[in-house]
């Protein structure tokens, strides 16, 4: 592959949809590029579980009709987006990385592809997804290991590792993730990309077993704030499927957020949340970039020990909730599922009906408490993970070791900022905030009042502008393109 298709692979959505609308670039030459750095990346990589080279080709042509003709474009057409395997997109695979789903075909696409679709972009496959999002890495029984691209020793995170595996090497410049206990903000850090975990309604996500009290959402991921942004825009907006995206609320109005003027904004800095420790590496990548935020104005308070998180709580929903699956799955596939996704099962078991209604009441309470601290200031900011990337054949039922100190599992230790804004439903942002001293990249986390969206992801163009991020790129080699 020449140097200059790599450039092309990392052109933002943005400027791919602008030179295709005025005929400098082809929607067939981009998603072609797309396509091939994608299958020859999969011996590599293994970011893809199903490669749609014929639709999407098919929709490429269609696209460049369109420019042809002169029709009316929509702001994201001809641009190659990938979406994880566990949002329905209409006539391929929903495998949710399990064996158990290996033969589901939506008719229908999920609303938010459905927006993509009418805004012109080009699905080009389903990534790589542990089984049923269970965990924060990525490897499943049915599709393998999903490795990262800045070092394919080390995982991309997870659950949606493999489309943040995908966007990091240029293998389209969009995904779509879901997060259901960090799963879109944990891959991002780890990566090195933009990822949005929404406000609870602002991007409609259906969910069948409980649309009232669902922790998942869907949500895009991009290399460049702008694009995840115009990705958001797209995908935002109600559906009945999905009751919370019928009653969105006013957006959080912010001081500042004006160019370099950041006066009057006040940033709430907690430092660790449920985790006992976190890398110095980390910890100086946040700190720089709340220098930044402080050179420009704003206000940084450091959030005052003991505030609980409700980690304990959070683990018997979850854990409870995946018991109930699995249940629901033996023995007809006894054998079949992953060993850790039956291990978090065993966990959920000891929880009875006492223990969930206590954890749901816990629930409500840290949501009330969480709001409470925005009456005080504008923004939560977090590291993203408490530390790099962890070996891409990490077992998620294992200790994780930080500061050479063992720190219970992943939801306890490395992921532990992420899942308390599943459970409170605030917008929750994360942004790359450097590299560690392994080279591999950090995160800093934005969290704001609910249906802030639009302003975390206005002050998160502010860090970028002062600390930009995404003309770095994994080398070819490790994107599997040697």
């Amino acid at each position: 592959m020449a140097a200059m298709d790599d450039d092309l692979l990392f052109m933002p959505a943005a400027r791919v949809a602008a030179r295709i609308a005025s005929g400098g670039l082809s929607a067939i030459e981009h998603v072609s590029a797309v396509l091939d750095a994608a299958e020859a990346s999969q011996t590599g990589l293994n970011a893809f579980v199903t490669i749609d080279r014929a639709g999407a080709l098919a929709a490429a042509r269609e696209a460049d009709r369109m420019v042809a003709d002169g029709a009316p474009l929509g702001p994201l057409h001809g641009v190659a987006v990938s979406v994880k395997d566990m949002v329905a997109v209409k006539g391929l695979p929903n495998t949710n990385g399990s064996f158990t789903c290996e033969h589901d075909i939506p008719d229908a696409d999920a609303p938010a592809i459905a927006r993509l679709r009418a805004a012109g972009a080009i699905i080009v496959g389903k990534t790589t997804t542990p089984e049923f999002g269970h965990k924060g890495l990525t490897d499943s029984l049915l599709s393998g290991i999903t490795r990262n691209p800045w070092n394919p020793e080390r995982t991309p995170g997870g659950s949606s590792g493999g489309a943040s595996a995908a966007v990091a090497a240029g293998l389209a410049p969009l995904g779509v993730g879901t997060d259901g206990a960090g799963s879109i903000r944990g891959p991002s850090a780890t990566t090195g990309i933009v990822g949005l975990k929404p406000t609870r309604g602002f991007i409609a996500h259906p969910a069948k077993a409980d649309p009232f009290g669902s922790q998942g959402f869907v949500g895009p991921m991009a290399r460049t704030v702008s694009d995840t942004a115009l990705m958001a825009d797209v995908m935002a907006g109600p559906d009945t499927r999905d009751p919370w995206s019928l009653g969105r609320g006013d957006a959080a109005i912010m001081p500042g957020l004006a160019g370099n003027d950041l006066c009057g904004l006040s940033i709430l800095y907690a430092e660790k949340m449920a985790n006992p420790e976190v890398a110095p590496d980390v910890v100086a990548n946040t700190r720089a970039c709340l220098d930044v935020f402080e050179k420009l104005g704003a206000r940084i308070t450091p959030l005052p020990d003991g505030f609980d998180w409700i980690e304990e709580a959070g683990r018997v929903l979850y854990q409870s909730s995946i018991h109930h699956q699995v249940a629901g799955l033996l023995p007809a596939w006894e054998g079949k599922l992953t060993p850790s996704f039956v291990r978090f099962a065993e966990w959920g078991a000891r929880f009875g009906v006492a223990d969930v209604w206590d954890a749901i009441a816990a629930r409500g309470d840290l949501y009330n408490r969480v709001q409470g601290l925005f009456s005080g200031h504008h923004i939560l900011v977090s590291p993203t993970t408490a530390r790099t990337a962890l070996d891409a054949d990490f077992d998620a039922t294992a200790q994780v070791v930080i500061n050479g100190r063992e720190c219970g599992i992943t939801r306890q230790s490395w992921t532990a900022y992420q899942y308390p804004f599943n459970l409170t439903g605030n917008p929750a942002l994360s942004v790359p905030s450097g590299f560690g001293e392994d080279g591999l990249p950090t995160g800093l986390q934005l969290i704001g009042p609910w249906w802030s969206d639009r302003a975390l992801l206005r002050l998160a163009g502010v860090l970028e502008a002062h600390r930009p991020w995404a003309h770095k790129r994994p080398d070819r080699t490790n994107r599997g393109l040697g």
